[in-house]
């Protein structure tokens, strides 16, 4: 079984997407999740295949999920990053796309620190190709695995009030989730202060809020962003200790919003800089490692999805 109404052969964003699509990946996420709380799952989605994760940035959540998605539906993962390899020593993407497509993979799954990168390699390789991150364009399946884990919680995402708060200008996963939220009915708003929130977001579909206290008011989720140093240059914040009093999630903040708002994080927290311990640990509200859970899941429909279309696609080309 696949994600039927999923056409595509690669997943490079959330942008374009129609509900349709998007519901069909998050049903065959749901059912992994359901398989996967029994005992001894076994898939052979990908048996005989080659899945490689190609990482130019250093990330243990999103590859160590890539790779447990995929060694759970049979195929053979490779781990490749770009610290020691060949493109340290200045290969171009298209040289590596030239080496990939030697080595005759099924899948890949590439993060990068360029928007655009990845769609440049998928023009490129013989292969499907997922994007699990690229510069602060997009991340879809941090938005869909978000967006699975509200699902099974609320049990559904149009109406719902959400809120993204903190380093929306630097990050990826509030534009999938902006995305993904606006195509499936909810309502997006976007807390940050004016130095870290992007020029005419409105033109994305979503209310700007510089006051957490008003932008929380009455939403039914909260959705948490890391405070992106190391994409930082120059002073956006004036301090750790006025960022975290104006714009850090704490239980008096929280109050503002609806007796059963979730707590939403896509990690690494820094804790004390953007949330409380207290909030992030809160075992009633907080739904940050049911996400990591969603997560395992939504890759595994991901990637036996692309892994299906990419072989009928070469079938087609061979009938040509």
């Amino acid at each position: 079984m696949t994600a039927a109404d999923y056409k595509h052969r690669h997943l490079l964003g959330i942008e374009g997407l129609y509900p349709h699509e998007i519901n069909s990946l998050l049903d065959l996420a749901d059912s992994y999740v359901v398989q996967g709380n029994q005992s001894a799952p076994t898939f052979d989605a990908m048996n005989g295949q080659t899945q490689v994760n190609l990482f130019f940035e250093a990330s243990t959540r999103t590859r160590a999920s890539f790779e447990l998605a995929g060694l759970r539906l049979g195929a053979t993962v490779i781990n490749m990053q770009s610290t020691g390899s060949s493109v340290s020593k200045g290969e171009t993407l298209i040289d590596t796309a030239v080496t990939l497509n030697a080595m005759r993979l099924d899948v890949l799954v590439v993060r990068h620190q360029d928007s655009g990168a990845v769609k440049l390699l998928a023009d490129k390789v013989n292969c499907a190709v997922v994007n699990a991150g690229d510069g602060a364009h997009e991340h879809p399946t941090q938005a869909l695995l978000d967006a699975l884990t509200i699902r099974r919680r609320k049990g559904h995402l149009d109406g719902l009030e959400v809120a993204i708060c903190g380093d929306v200008l630097h990050s990826r996963v509030a534009r999938s989730n902006i995305h993904l939220l606006n195509t499936m009915g909810a309502h997006v708003r976007c807390i940050a202060p004016r130095t870290l929130m992007p020029s005419r977001i409105e033109e994305l579909g979503v209310s700007p809020y510089y006051d957490m206290r008003k932008g929380l008011k009455d939403v039914d989720i909260v959705m948490m962003l890391r405070v992106q140093n190391e994409r930082m240059q120059g002073s956006y914040i004036p301090s750790v200790r006025e960022y975290f009093e104006f714009f850090g999630l704490d239980k008096e903040k929280l109050a503002l919003a609806k007796p059963d708002a979730l707590i939403m994080h896509p990690g690494p927290m820094n804790r004390g800089v953007e949330i409380d311990s207290d909030v992030a640990d809160d075992v009633e509200r907080s739904v940050i490692r049911e996400q990591v859970e969603m997560g395992v899941a939504v890759r595994q429909a991901v990637l036996h999805t692309l892994s299906h279309n990419n072989q009928v696609y070469k079938q087609q080309q061979e009938a040509k």
